[in-house]
């Protein structure tokens, strides 16, 4: 495997697994964007596993977050929807790829030799400009674009999946969309990556089409 060490390294190519991730994110929206009435409130499924904030990757993740999302007087921004918490708990409780773990976590590394060579700080450390530009500026390579988008990705995925999934406390990125979520709700163990059902999945392409089997995968 080739080394990669910075967004703007040309032998950089986009890893498979952040287009077959399409199917797993596409699952969890189906969770939330049924036209049912739930019966039970979403804070029953609050709990959920935090990220330490004290140290990266995720310290510098939730800054980046929070920077393509930030709080406002209009609506949720990734702080309040905790999209750090759902990122870590995808990143340490689904079954995604390992390239797809490792990619954000070398972005992280990435984005601060970013930073440290042209600013001598840290992205944490920056001012709302400098991060802007900054990011505006990796934005500029492949690897730096499908980095963002993955994570603006999972931003999203924060504000529309079920609380049990780490992210969208109380339903607040569902209240701010005026959206009533499906029901039932998905309850620990019924998340969709601990049914057995789902590991007789087979993603056969990007585009969404699955295709049933006997035995793939492992219950998870």
């Amino acid at each position: 495997m080739i080394a990669i060490h910075s967004f703007f390294d040309k032998r950089y190519k986009t890893p498979p697994c952040l287009k077959q991730r399409l199917s797993r994110r596409n699952f969890i929206k189906s969770a939330a964007l049924t036209t049912a009435l739930t019966a039970l409130p979403v804070s029953t499924f609050a709990k959920i596993n935090l990220a330490d904030l004290s140290q990266d990757p995720w310290l510098t993740l939730n800054a980046v977050l929070e920077h393509l999302l930030p709080s406002s007087k209009s609506g949720p921004g990734a702080k309040e929807l905790q999209a750090i918490h759902y990122l870590y708990n995808v990143v340490t409780q689904q079954p995604i790829e390992q390239d797809e773990k490792d990619f954000i976590e070398k972005g992280v590394g990435w984005l601060n030799g970013y930073t440290n060579g042209q600013l001598q700080k840290s992205f944490v450390n920056l001012t709302q400009a400098e991060k802007e530009s900054s990011l505006k500026a990796i934005s500029m390579s492949r690897a730096g674009e499908n980095w963002i988008s993955t994570l603006l990705s999972y931003l999203f995925e924060a504000m529309l999946a079920p609380p049990i999934y780490g992210g969208n406390p109380n339903g607040i990125g569902w209240q701010w969309l005026k959206h009533k979520p499906g029901f039932p709700l998905p309850a620990q163990g019924k998340r969709y990556y601990e049914l057995s059902a789902y590991a007789a999945i087979k993603v056969t392409n990007v585009d969404d089409k699955v295709t049933p089997t006997k035995s793939q995968g492992k219950a998870l």
